[in-house]
């Protein structure tokens, strides 16, 4: 517990200490972080509906339908999976405010040596995650 309260304020010194990041920065980041998620979100989909197609009409398949189900009804998982939202919902201020810290000790210290670098191997890798992990269900 000491531990823990000894990181929280740990955290909070230090990101104190950071700077407030450049709009351009996080409309860059925020728009980069949306488009990883969309990709995500169609791989996740064509995962699940291959695994779908693969699994129907088997035993196996059909068992694990069922399973599925099971959990899902299930009262802990529901209040295990309430709870872990809730964290979530509570930290989320606290996971911005980090984030924000972290983009404005990059954009303070890192970009000006590395942004070009790092553009450049996104801009670079976009053609490929289009190919093999695309933002858009085709």
């Amino acid at each position: 517990m000491k531990l823990a309260l000894a990181l929280i304020v740990a955290l909070q010194v230090s990101l104190s200490l950071c700077t407030e990041p450049d709009k351009e920065l996080v409309d860059k980041y925020e728009g980069l972080k949306a488009v990883f998620l969309k990709r995500l979100a169609v791989a996740y989909g064509n995962a699940h509906t291959t695994l779908e197609k693969l699994a129907e009409g088997t035993i196996t398949g059909e068992k694990a339908k069922e399973i599925a189900k099971h959990v899902n009804e299930n009262e802990r998982v529901q209040a295990l999976s309430k709870l872990a939202a809730a964290a979530l919902e509570e930290l989320q201020p606290a996971i911005e405010k980090a984030r924000l810290a972290v983009l404005g000790t990059y954009g303070e210290y890192l970009r000006p040596y590395i942004g070009i670098y790092l553009d450049t191997a996104i801009n670079n890798i976009k053609p490929v995650l289009d190919t093999f992990l695309p933002s858009e269900q085709h």
